[in-house]
């Protein structure tokens, strides 16, 4: 079980983790071995999520989820793969715990009498210096 907050824990038998060959420099490994890791979480069934949670985590996850409901996470800059495995897992608890935040609900308000006021005598001081501009004679 994976603990990704107080009240939140993803079973690691709901993660399915492949290995693939990684792109960029490796030297002579590259093209032998498969480090780079490729996580895969289904989003849509998974039992651990609330639906609130879920449907943030769906929003947040963008292209990196698939039509089925399936987040994938790849993980490739590191040369091992049990530290690119550690890197994707960590990955996806960070998406989970930022979707498990509840947004604060913006409470609208109105600007206060002294702050309009302020305002409306900044917008005549500008006007003032905008009208001096043109007040003088042109020599042509």
């Amino acid at each position: 079980m994976l603990r990704v907050s107080r009240d939140l824990t993803i079973d690691e038998n709901d993660i399915e983790i492949g290995f693939v060959r990684a792109s960029g420099p490796g030297g002579q490994n590259v093209n032998k071995l498969a480090t780079a890791v490729q996580l895969r979480f289904d989003v849509l069934h998974s039992p651990s999520l609330t639906d609130e949670v879920r449907a943030r985590l769906t929003r947040l996850a963008g292209k990196r989820l698939t039509r089925d409901g399936v987040l994938v996470i790849t993980a490739q800059s590191h040369r091992t793969q049990e530290r690119n495995r550690a890197d994707a897992i960590d990955r996806l608890i960070a998406l989970i715990r930022q979707a498990a935040v509840r947004p604060l609900l913006r409470r609208a308000t109105k600007p206060t009498k002294a702050s309009r006021r302020r305002r409306l005598e900044a917008k005549k001081r500008r006007g003032g210096i905008k009208a001096l501009r043109g007040a003088k004679g042109f020599s042509e």
